[in-house]
């Protein structure tokens, strides 16, 4: 393959999560020629827990992690903080029983994982085992959180219905009809988490930040050479964690979907206004109508709105400043619909995240030919699913073998093919569009 990366991740400067962050340290970049004996492409959940797997197995073995951005800056360190246990809410209706509890097994192997990292390392991050609501507005969300339960109920999992107003005594609005709750999921600021992830790395790793990766090919030797503006890489062994960007080294392409979902949050509450709606700190909500507005409460006092999906076939740079806009405008009209008592407090950050999709819902995990290896396409849920294919992914490049290898490998599969554009962009648009307008009632 001789490939070159075209569309690089062009993320917004505003991530509340980040800018949250003390400045990190400073930066080593990619220069001259280096050999690796495997290098990672992509320091998110996936690339991170990838490296720290191939360290374990190979302790001599030089292990080369580059990104295009400084970690915690894109994906990964944009998301809403929710690692979640159970299987995304597609993916509770398989038919297999078998297959969800496989799922299910991932997810918390992944927790377990990050568990024993955050207490290890000490990392500070805001890591909270404190379970999730699924809130409903209206007789939309109500059906689905009735589905919802039927779900959980066929899957012998926990759970417990929450009326409205046990609800408010928790989110400190009334806004929401009902709730459910299930107790496996664990909060996070996701930008420190990965982070912290980063620095406590096997110092077998070398770590290179603002390092894009422009061109791919194999030379005459076998080897993988990963070219950068200033030195490139040879390896014999690659691994990418690049999710949506797997398709710009030539891999997937045409079965992976960018879209994009934004979040505000507002500045740190006063303990006065904190009391005067009657909130608690520390939880989240996501909506039953997937469509809907997910909200959360962070430890350091700071409300989140997050709804809004936007299609982004050039990533960042489809995204312009005035829809950026748009949508804080549409989070503010979400927030005084559920706080109208702070019409006052304003948000100090918007920011998107740009994540990978499959039509048929199908993630991506393997070979994609001799030396390389890819986990790509999480379907939104990327925490969990990161760290836990990220960790097989190096498994499977050493030769290892696992129950939890096999499982993951049972579960995923090839993301189906596209439709050629303009059909395909037209057909997304469109159906976001109609989502939006029919989960009008719970946003």
């Amino acid at each position: 393959m001789n490939t070159r990366a075209i569309h690089l991740p062009h993320d917004d400067h505003d991530c509340g999560w980040y800018a949250a962050l003390p400045p990190p340290a400073a930066t080593k970049r990619l220069s001259g020629k280096q050999q690796a004996d495997y290098a990672v492409i992509g320091a998110g959940f996936a690339g991170l827990a990838a490296a720290r797997r191939l360290a374990e197995q190979k302790p001599d073995a030089r292990i080369v992690l580059v990104d295009a951005q400084r970690v915690g800056y894109g994906a990964s360190g944009r998301n809403s903080g929710f690692v979640i246990d159970l299987p995304h809410k597609m993916a509770l209706e398989h038919p297999d029983p078998a297959h969800k509890q496989r799922l299910l097994g991932l997810n918390r192997a992944a927790i377990a994982q990050l568990q024993r990292l955050v207490t290890q390392h000490q990392i500070d991050c805001q890591w909270s085992h404190a379970g999730k609501f699924q809130g409903a507005v209206g007789p939309r969300g109500l059906a689905y959180l009735e589905h919802f339960e039927r779900l959980m109920t066929e899957l012998g999992e926990p759970f417990r219905s929450v009326d409205r107003d046990e609800l408010a005594k928790v989110i400190g609005t009334r806004h929401y009809s009902r709730a459910v709750f299930t107790p496996g999921c664990y909060l996070m600021q996701p930008a420190a988490l990965v982070r912290g992830l980063a620095d406590s790395l096997p110092n077998n790793v070398e770590l290179l930040e603002q390092s894009p990766i422009q061109g791919l090919q194999r030379d005459s030797k076998g080897q993988w050479v990963l070219q950068g503006a200033d030195g490139q890489i040879r390896t014999p062994s690659l691994l990418l964690g690049t999710s949506i960007f797997t398709q710009e080294f030539g891999y997937l392409r045409s079965r992976l979907l960018p879209v994009m979902t934004f979040a505000s949050w507002t500045r740190p509450l006063t303990q006065a206004e904190m009391d005067s709606i009657g909130i608690q700190l520390d939880w989240g909500l996501t909506p039953a109508d997937h469509a809907g507005t997910t909200v959360r409460m962070t430890q350091d006092r700071r409300l989140i709105i997050r709804n809004t999906y936007k299609h982004v076939p050039r990533y960042g740079k489809s995204v312009s400043d005035s829809t950026r806009q748009e949508i804080r405008e549409g989070h503010r009209t979400a927030l005084l619909a559920r706080y109208p008592q702070l019409a006052n407090v304003p948000f100090t950050h918007t920011w998107g995240g740009v994540y990978a999709i499959s039509r048929n819902f199908t993630n991506f995990f393997g070979e994609l030919e001799t030396g390389v290896y890819a986990t790509a396409c999480d379907n939104g849920v990327g925490a969990a699913w990161g760290t836990i294919s990220g960790t097989l992914l190096a498994e499977m490049a050493v030769g290892s073998d696992s129950k939890h290898l096999q499982d993951i490998k049972s579960v995923t599969g090839m993301p189906s093919r596209n439709p050629p554009e303009p059909f395909l962009g037209l057909g997304v648009r469109t159906r976001i569009r109609m989502a939006a307008w029919n989960s009008r009632s719970e946003l």
